[in-house]
């Protein structure tokens, strides 16, 4: 018997639920993000290709899978608390996929401007067509429960007060686990103002940038592609072009061809800023030691191209080395794509003018873009990454001429993986490298304001509009 048939009244005729397609691609989009540890940015496209395909999707309800899915995500952990407060029972206690639902519900009706009663009713019918008429009943009092109040009045309940419990307070209110609060606010400084900021802008929805490959493509062809509405040039790189919400990269010939691609502003300023580097003597060799997925590589290979010299990007995982490959096609000038690890390099010392290391890392300052990150990563995992970055870095440096240029980058601003490694390189603990001393990289990034005191530089999404890149530049001086 089923669910819908057993929770029905005797004599009350079954109405059969309303399959709403947007919300229930939504729905499968975050039971992979829960259930397989998925990546929405990954998860998302080809759902929605098959809704355009069978479905008959078009850019509005597209629009709107994707603001659920990214929306739930992102204020995740603000939802829970007020779930939280609906429900009588504790919320490790709720069947995952009821509260996937109950999530999506809220947001609706806290996030969104759709009306309460839509909202309400709506994810009523798509708990009654993915969890059953009994669940259902329950989505439908804990929603009820929640459109009492508006999202600031739930925020005065959940959250504690902020002289009270800073951290706590902003976690609630902004959604982030309360360690990344702490180790943000460490890396920023400064007060209230610039961690809210911070937050806040790992809360909004990030603009997609494509950049310009030296030598293959311009800007000015992308922006007369895209048009004045859709297209406007970056706001730090030469080479960077932001499209309009909405916009399609993949519609774009450039892209599809390989000779532009998407690529945040902050990754290509730390790509610049090593291609750029002061440098004495020969300039004909450089290395990309961490070269997956390829986006960096691509556009050092360019860089490259244009003075002559020859691009080696290494890349461990053989299937990230393939999207290696796959970027580099088609570079006007000498590359080579090899699988191998930067820790055990099959380079041989000194071989090498400039060479870039962007490191694996937590991923804390790509939150905008992978919003489900921050509740899947712990403190302990800066343990395990903390011995990899360091030999990354080491090696890089062991693999540069003297004299020569490493770039040490990493999509974190969290202090245990940035300053503070380079510094213990340096220093030579856990192993000794070849001898540095820091370059500032400031000048390296003309017209980027706000870069602090140096010699390295820390971007921010709230201070640049960028991902929260890190790039320390090291020249080896023995």
């Amino acid at each position: 018997m089923t669910d819908q048939h057993r929770r029905r009244r005797p004599g009350a005729p079954y109405r059969r639920p309303k399959k709403d397609p947007v919300r229930i691609l939504a729905f499968e989009a975050l039971r992979a993000v829960d259930e397989r540890d998925a990546y929405a940015n990954l998860v998302l496209p080809p759902l929605l290709r098959k809704a355009r395909e069978e479905e008959g999707f078009d850019g509005r309800d597209a629009a709107l899978a994707t603001e659920l899915v990214y929306g739930t995500l992102r204020h995740q952990g603000t939802y829970d608390a007020i779930i939280a407060a609906c429900v009588d029972r504790p919320l490790r206690e709720v069947d995952p996929p009821v509260l996937d639902v109950l999530s999506l519900g809220a947001h609706q009706l806290l996030g969104t401007r759709i009306p309460t009663h839509a909202a309400v009713s709506a994810t009523v019918e798509l708990a009654r067509v993915v969890l059953g008429d009994g669940r259902a009943k329950f989505v439908n009092a804990v929603l009820r429960r929640i459109a009492d109040d508006e999202l600031g009045g739930w925020l005065e309940r959940v959250a504690p007060p902020y002289d009270e419990d800073p951290e706590d307070h902003l976690a609630v209110v902004h959604s982030h686990p309360r360690w990344i609060v702490s180790a943000l606010w460490d890396a920023l400084g400064g007060g209230r103002a610039g961690i809210e900021d911070l937050l806040e802008a790992d809360n909004e929805r990030p603009e997609v940038t494509l950049v310009a490959r030296p030598g293959r493509s311009t800007t000015g062809e992308l922006l007369e592609t895209l048009g004045e509405e859709a297209g406007l040039p970056g706001r730090w790189s030469p080479y960077a072009v932001r499209l309009a919400e909405g916009g399609e990269p993949g519609a774009i010939d450039a892209v599809r061809e390989g000779r532009a691609g998407v690529q945040d502003e902050g990754s290509q300023l730390v790509a610049l800023a090593l291609a750029n580097a002061p440098l004495d003597g020969p300039d004909a060799r450089w290395l990309d030691g961490c070269a997956g997925p390829g986006g960096k590589a691509a556009l050092l290979g360019a860089l490259a191209a244009e003075r002559g010299a020859a691009l080696l990007a290494s890349e461990k995982q053989p299937h990230r080395a393939r999207l290696v490959d796959r970027a580099l096609a088609g570079n006007p000038g000498p590359y080579q794509v090899i699988a191998a690890d930067g820790t055990r390099p099959p380079w041989r010392p000194g071989a090498f003018d400039r060479a870039l290391v962007d490191v694996p890392c937590t991923g804390l300052g790509a939150l905008r873009r992978r919003p489900e990150a921050r509740w899947r990563r712990r403190p302990e995992d800066l343990d395990g990454f903390a011995p990899l970055q360091r030999a990354l870095l080491r090696e890089a440096l062991n693999a540069v001429r003297v004299g020569g240029v490493v770039g040490y980058a990493t999509c974190s601003p969290h202090l245990a993986e940035t300053r503070t490694v380079v510094e213990d390189v340096l220093k030579g603990r856990g192993g000794a490298a070849a001898p540095a001393e820091w370059i500032d990289a400031r000048p390296l990034m003309p017209g980027v304001p706000v870069l602090g005191d140096g010699p390295d530089v820390q971007l921010w999404p709230h201070q640049h509009g960028t991902d929260a890149m890190y790039l320390a530049l090291l020249r080896r001086t023995g």
